[in-house]
């Protein structure tokens, strides 16, 4: 099949993509790289097992999330492969964070641009979309995404960027300042400058493989840590080789996926967590009490895997550090994950998990 979209950029001046990419790498210098923290350990504990653990703090960009970087690879991607051109109509499958950031590069390059969502996706989420210039395309069910993304592809003769597909090839996993080199440099001063652990989630896989990627690329003796939400097939894929659909949706937006998305890697996993749904909620507001700024509920399964890799670490006697994302601000989910009303509905219950982690505050034990 003819890709209209490809032959109708091929043939449009070279003027016009020098300034789209100019445009998008000046809006990158622009950026300050997103800032490592170091997350406060209870004292009582962690000076005699010398662990330290960091943030990295994604929702700083200025769509407000991991995927800023995703989006901007995704874009220049098309662009030098020739896919957009100067009246391209650009198309995802996405109703999160992911939209956000591609409506806002999309504004930028002054293209229209269409996020294909299930009909059940949140106002707040669709509203973030639109505020950033954003269409957004409704389908009855979450599996239907894909295909109707394609279809509107299609149809206008856009561009359909396919982030579960593109995320692992679109970003430069060598360095140029990806989020691994980055993570690395801002380490560069530390205790421990290698971090034992680096613990993230997977929703298109990209993070991992680039993360994954760079590790063995540079050698390094840092493993990879990949949580998993309920639900999500990622888990399945690396235990067990399958690559089947689980059928179902992921509860904690970003992360998880129904099926096996050509963008996770497995072979570039050292290990992977199941966190439970309740779990990741009880987390991703223990951290935002600790910080004093709400996170989103993916940090929260995060956190939750780096606070059980580092009571592993306290139990074994080995000193070292811990590297681990925040996704995007809680603030986006105020009438989702931090309203007891809405978790109630969803069958969610974090009080048992929050236990947990205030016994874990208290004596580095894990359960």
């Amino acid at each position: 099949m003819i890709d209209r979209a490809a032959t109708a950029a091929r043939s449009q001046p070279r003027e016009w993509l020098d300034n789209a990419i100019r445009l998008i790498e000046a809006d990158a210098r622009r950026s300050a790289d997103t800032h490592l923290l170091r997350y406060p350990l209870p004292s009582a504990w962690c000076a005699d097992a010398d662990v330290a653990l960091y943030l990295k703090d994604e929702s700083t960009h200025i769509t407000g999330s991991l995927k800023h970087r995703l989006a901007r690879s995704l874009f220049l991607y098309a662009l030098c492969n020739g896919w957009i051109g100067e009246n391209t109509t650009v198309i995802e499958a996405s109703s999160g964070s992911t939209a956000v950031s591609e409506a806002y590069f999309a504004a930028l390059l002054n293209l229209p641009f269409i996020a294909v969502m299930p009909s059940s996706t949140s106002p707040s989420k669709i509203a973030l979309i639109e505020s950033q210039g954003g269409r957004c395309h409704f389908v009855a069910e979450s599996s239907q995404v894909y295909a109707e993304a394609e279809r509107l592809a299609e149809e206008t003769g856009g561009h359909y960027l396919d982030q579960f597909t593109n995320a692992e090839r679109a970003t430069d996993w060598r360095g140029n300042n990806n989020i691994a080199e980055s993570i690395y440099e801002q380490m560069r001063d530390e205790a421990h400058p290698i971090p034992e652990w680096i613990v993230v989630g997977a929703g298109t896989g990209g993070t991992s493989a680039t993360i994954g990627r760079y590790i063995r690329y540079r050698r390094h003796a840092t493993r990879l840590c990949v949580v998993d939400p309920e639900n999500s097939a990622f888990f399945p894929a690396y235990a067990q080789g399958r690559d089947d659909a689980t059928g179902s949706s992921s509860r904690i937006e970003g992360i998880g996926r129904p099926r096996v998305e050509p963008s996770f890697l497995p072979g570039v996993v050292d290990r992977m967590v199941v966190v439970p749904d309740a779990a990741s909620v009880a987390a991703a507001r223990h951290v935002s009490a600790v910080l004093g700024r709400r996170v989103g509920p993916s940090t929260g399964t995060n956190l939750w895997g780096a606070f059980g890799l580092l009571a592993e670490m306290t139990s074994a006697g080995r000193s070292g550090s811990v590297v681990t994302l925040i996704a995007d601000s809680g603030d986006r989910y105020a009438d989702t994950y931090f309203c007891d009303e809405w978790l109630t509905s969803q069958g969610i219950d974090p009080s048992e998990s929050a236990e947990s982690l205030v016994e874990f505050e208290r004596s580095c034990r894990w359960s």
